[in-house]
């Protein structure tokens, strides 16, 4: 491994949308110096001014080529970019020798650019949000709990879940409002998730066809999987000795959503890209996020272990939070533990190469430590 670049202290955020909350202000308390890249200059000293922060971080009108210009080695880049975006800058940042992170799923193209990352000693985060990210930690610490309680050699059965949402504080008819383009939200849908049910492999095309109730602390949800869930049973640790009953990954609506969601399904069914894209269109116009709206997130890990001794363990993470006129629940999850993130790589402890979030339990551990000293509530209950 490479030596690691010494971080510079400058960071540049690129992008305030939704997903833009604290964790920019606590970057500003942390770094020596911010960045925030906006599509206008005017627009990114709006969210400054909106975040209460001018004149602590800088407004910048973003381009790749004008980020690109004022990249200095060790720098740190954020991007709260639409996925897609990472790997042209990632590559940008590997270029100037700069660290990378972002809040999204590792996708393919900024896979294969880490192996140059790391070999020119820099940090390449992703998998620092919410979701993904907040549920990391949680899943890695439920397991560290389980695996000291049971011991990696004895033969056991186990079930892992993990569902989040973001949802309306005050449900309307539809029990949704968007929190990001609604376009992501419907082609989400329309990408088969994969999950482990009943000790097999399942598949579901259609994922909204496996919806089904899911009770968080009495209040019941409707669930669904998402994307592909089998490889985090390997990246939380689960020992070779346990058997899968049940390990997914997905998503949590409101009960009633999928009746209310019966005429969109219909339309993701036909198939028709030109079709959907217009439906985004259209459901965005019907029902937007105002400033009036509060959010709510909710994030519920559980795991429960039967050892086949006969000795049980289980515990439960969840985090059940409501927006506030300053800032919404999902800006809150989403940017706090990315700064937190960011921070470990200004502090150098993230070593060269992919991180996602904090791949170890020691880790996680400690960045929930730290997020609940932040002021993120959320609870642990079940087995020590």
């Amino acid at each position: 491994m490479s030596d690691r670049v010494p971080a510079s202290g400058t960071v540049h955020w690129i992008g305030a949308g939704l997903s833009t909350g604290s964790g920019l202000a606590a970057l500003c308390e942390s770094a020596d110096r911010v960045r925030l890249w906006h599509r206008t200059e005017a627009r990114a000293a709006e969210a400054l001014d909106r975040l209460d922060l001018t004149g602590r971080a800088e407004p910048r009108a973003y381009t790749l080529p004008a980020l690109t210009a004022g990249l200095a080695p060790g720098d740190t880049v954020v991007s709260m970019l639409p996925a897609p975006e990472h790997a042209g800058l990632l590559a940008a940042c590997v270029r100037a020798g700069a660290h990378f992170a972002c809040s999204s799923y590792v996708s393919d193209a900024v896979l294969e650019q880490v192996p140059e990352a790391e070999k020119a000693g820099l940090v390449v985060l992703t998998e620092a949000g919410l979701d993904p990210g907040i549920d990391h930690l949680f899943a890695h610490d439920l397991v560290a709990r389980a695996r000291r309680a049971i011991g990696d050699d004895t033969p056991a059965t186990y079930t892992f879940t993990s569902y989040c949402g973001g949802i309306p504080a005050v449900l309307n008819d539809f029990r949704y409002r968007f929190s990001w383009a609604p376009a992501g939200v419907l082609n989400a849908l329309r990408s088969p998730a994969r999950y482990l049910d009943g000790g097999a492999e399942a598949v579901a095309a259609r994922p909204w066809e496996a919806t089904r109730e899911h009770t968080v602390h009495g209040e019941t949800f409707e669930v669904y999987p998402n994307r592909d869930s089998v490889p985090f049973v390997a990246q939380y640790g689960l020992p070779d000795t346990w058997r899968a009953d049940t390990f997914v990954r997905g998503t949590l609506r409101p009960a009633g959503w999928l009746r209310a969601w019966d005429a969109v399904f219909e339309e993701l069914k036909a198939g028709d890209d030109d079709r959907i894209a217009a439906l985004a269109r259209e459901l965005a116009d019907r029902y937007p996020t105002t400033d009036a709206d509060r959010d709510r997130v909710v994030l519920g890990v559980a795991l429960e272990v039967q050892a086949d001794t006969g000795r049980n363990w289980s515990g439960e993470y969840l985090l059940d939070l409501v927006g506030t006129a300053e800032e919404s629940a999902m800006a809150r999850c989403v940017s706090r533990p990315l700064a937190l993130a960011v921070g470990h790589i200004l502090d150098g402890e993230l070593p060269p190469g992919l991180a996602r979030a904090a791949e170890t339990a020691p880790r996680s551990e400690r960045w929930l430590a730290e997020l609940a000293a932040q002021g993120l509530e959320f609870r642990y209950e079940g087995h020590p």
